[in-house]
């Protein structure tokens, strides 16, 4: 059986190496699994996207850095077949570039992009994950990473059911 895990990044400021938290969902072609989340203290005390994700320098300052997270966390999520994200580039370019900055090894994993397969699979007004996630009754804390990687999952396992094939 196929696992996957969908991922989503918030970030501090404009540079990629700047995770502020994941939240990751492992599933299946059916079911969730599991459901994480980490709040990470990014390299530099700045935090530009309080107004996005609500999160603050002071919130942050005493997690662990990104590096003892992935440290916590990858066997498991380097244990699946595929990543799942929504706006694929984006959050595959936090965690290469967050792994690049600690001198981790970069996930060998293949993501897939729920907005591509959104749009393949339903004629929404658009593809942001709020606008898919409310089309598809899918509840929605948007810009919380664990919320957002869920509903993320949720989207995938809606096209699973549709004839989604990887």
């Amino acid at each position: 059986m196929q696992l996957f895990a969908a991922i989503d990044f918030e970030t501090s400021s404009s540079e990629r190496n700047s995770a502020c938290a994941i939240g990751y969902v492992i599933f299946n072609q059916s079911k969730i699994i599991k459901k994480q989340s980490y709040l990470i203290k990014p390299p530099k005390p700045e935090v530009h996207y309080t107004d996005i994700h609500g999160l603050t320098w002071e919130m942050l300052k005493k997690e662990k850095t990104f590096d003892k997270v992935w440290r916590s966390i990858k066997d498991e999520l380097l244990a699946v077949d595929y990543f799942f994200a929504h706006n694929a580039p984006f959050d595959r370019s936090v965690l290469h570039s967050s792994c690049y900055y600690y001198n981790l090894d970069i996930p060998q994993q293949e993501f897939k992009d729920t907005v591509k397969i959104a749009r393949n699979f339903w004629d929404f007004e658009n593809n942001k994950l709020n606008t898919v996630c409310k089309n598809l009754r899918i509840p929605l804390n948007h810009h919380d990473a664990l919320s957002d990687a869920k509903g993320c999952a949720m989207i995938a396992i809606e096209a699973f059911k549709k004839g989604y094939v990887i």
